[in-house]
Order: C-alpha cells, then sequence, then structure tokens
C-alpha cells in the first residue's frame, strides 16, 4: 500500500495573505474544486480562510479532506522578532488542533515552518543576492531549532521550508541549515528548481530528512526575464514562474521515481503559486485538475 497522500494548497489560487487582495474564490468553492479533481487534502492557507475550531474540522469533513500543514514563517535572522513572532506560530498550532485526526500518524498536519528573507534577496529571488553571514548560522539555525522543540511540544512534527527570497534559498545554504538543526526538510521542488538545484537529486540525497514535499514546476526564463527587469519574487510569481506540470523544466517523471526509490512516505502537496488577478479563476481550477491527473498518469 503506498503511504502518500496528494493535497493541494490556497497558494495555488493566489490565496497568501487575507489582507493582500480579496481570495479570487470562497474557501467552500476551493475546496469543491479540489473534491471533484480529485485531491485527498488541503494546505491551510492564511488563518482563517479555510475557518478554525469546528468550522474549520466541519469543512474538512465534508469534503473528506485531511489537512497536509500550514506555512508558519518567522524572522528565524532577527532575535528579537523571532520572539514577537511565536504567539503567530501558536495560533497556527491552535488551529491544527482542530483539524480532524488521520488515521495513519504520517499523514498528521505538519507545521510548515518558512523564513522571512530579506529585502535584497526578495528582490533578487535565485541565490544572487548577498545571504547570511558565517557567524550568523548558528543564532539563526538556533531559533529554527527552538520553534521545531516548541511545535514537538504541543504534538506536531515541523518541517522547514527552503524558498526563493528568503536566507535558505540555495542548495548549499539547505545543507547548511540540515547540518546544525534536527528538522525534517519540507523539499519543494520548485523553490529549488529556481534558485539553482536539481530536485531529482536532492530528493535522492536528502532522503533521510525529507518529510514533506511540494511539488511545483519552474521555469527559468521567466525567473531570468523578470530579474532583468529589475522585478521581484512576487512578480515572478505572477508572471507565471511557477508553471504548470509539464510547462517547465521539472523532471517529473523523475521526482516520482525519486519518491518511490527512496520509499517516501507522507503528503505530497502540489502548489502553483501564482497571484489573484492574474488568470481567470477557470483556467487555475483546470491547471489544478491537469497536474493531479499528470502525477497519477505517472503512478502516484
Amino acid at each position: 500500500m503506498r503511504m502518500t497522500r496528494i493535497a493541494n494548497a490556497p497558494v495555488s489560487f493566489g490565496v497568501f495573505e487575507l489582507s493582500d487582495a480579496p481570495p479570487p474564490l470562497s474557501a467552500d468553492e476551493m475546496v469543491e474544486a479540489l473534491v471533484e479533481a480529485g485531491y485527498k487534502g488541503i494546505d491551510l492557507g492564511p488563518i482563517g480562510y479555510l475557518g478554525e475550531g469546528e468550522r474549520l474540522a466541519r469543512r474538512l469533513r465534508e469534503a473528506g479532506f485531511l489537512l497536509a500543514g500550514g506555512w508558519a514563517d518567522l524572522r528565524y535572522g532577527d532575535a528579537a522578532a523571532f520572539a514577537a513572532g511565536l504567539p503567530a506560530l501558536e495560533a497556527t498550532l491552535d488551529v491544527f488542533d482542530a483539524a480532524p485526526e488521520p488515521k495513519h500518524a504520517v499523514f498528521a498536519p505538519r507545521p510548515t515552518l518558512g523564513c522571512s528573507g530579506s529585502p535584497a534577496r526578495f528582490a533578487r529571488p535565485g541565490g544572487s543576492a548577498p545571504g547570511l553571514e558565517p557567524g550568523e548560522w548558528q543564532g539563526y539555525a538556533g531559533r529554527v531549532q527552538e520553534a521545531v522543540d516548541r511545535c514537538r511540544a504541543r504534538g506536531y512534527e515541523p518541517v522547514f521550508h527552503h524558498h526563493l527570497g528568503t536566507y535558505v534559498e540555495t542548495p548549499q545554504e539547505v545543507e547548511r541549515l540540515l547540518e546544525l538543526t534536527d528538522v525534517a526538510l519540507c523539499l519543494d521542488t520548485g523553490h529549488l528548481l529556481l534558485a539553482g538545484g536539481d530536485p531529482v537529486a536532492a530528493l535522492r540525497e536528502w532522503s533521510g530528512r525529507i518529510g514533506h514535499v511540494h511539488i511545483k514546476d519552474g521555469d527559468p526564463d521567466i525567473l531570468d526575464r523578470a530579474l532583468a527587469d529589475g522585478a521581484d519574487l512576487r512578480e515572478v510569481m505572477g508572471r507565471g514562474g511557477f508553471s504548470a506540470l509539464g510547462a517547465g523544466v521539472l523532471d517529473l517523471p523523475g521526482v516520482v521515481r525519486a519518491l518511490d526509490d527512496t520509499g517516501y512516505t507522507g503528503w505530497i502537496v502540489v502548489e502553483q503559486d501564482t497571484l489573484p488577478g492574474r488568470r481567470r479563476v477557470e483556467d487555475v481550477i483546470a491547471d489544478q485538475t491537469a497536474n493531479l491527473a499528470k502525477l497519477k498518469e505517472l503512478g502516484l
């Protein structure tokens, strides 16, 4: 029995922050679209979008969905800002507490620890902007470990999400963080691809530390043109830098083979980060249906 399940996420529809722009569709409409496509779970998205407490639990139960995970952003590079952000992490875990419990622990929701980067990195995503100084890594990693320990104290096993525009962006930076902490990794194929990494090789080399997988495709040409125009990470997403599966350069069959060969178990979250209002909602929904179909064709 294959111990993987495939979820999708609000970011595929441009829902990052509720204050950012009006969601292009309601939570019920999004969940309905993903149920019809055949997904088995969903990421939390911004707190409140899918609801909290009994409202969240009821929405997921009625859809037959489990909660796959949820983003918790903390400023690990700044001790004071990190401390100020810890209540938000606890609030995210409070929302997790209301989600339906899975039959198998491997499908428990994963707190996805994100890292706020620097303005320079957000402006020049892809690994070309300056990162942490050598002497800053111990403090950064120590705060990541503190967040990990807080999640574990609440009964959750977190994962760390490397991400364009942040201080853990390139393969070398991922490896440094893994050396300094015991956190599991959320391997995001699209972010690693556009940061100059090889997602297939990473799935194999880091298999012992991968606790969550985000599958997304990417188009380096769009990234390069955006950088040449002086555009930042947000505009890269708006221009389609994270494309539908098969429309970028990701070796999707190689990713599926690597997941099989390494015996990966747990959630696979399909994401296609976009911005609200840039594309017709009907086209976004069609992409998510096609994305899942491609994975099914490959045996997931």
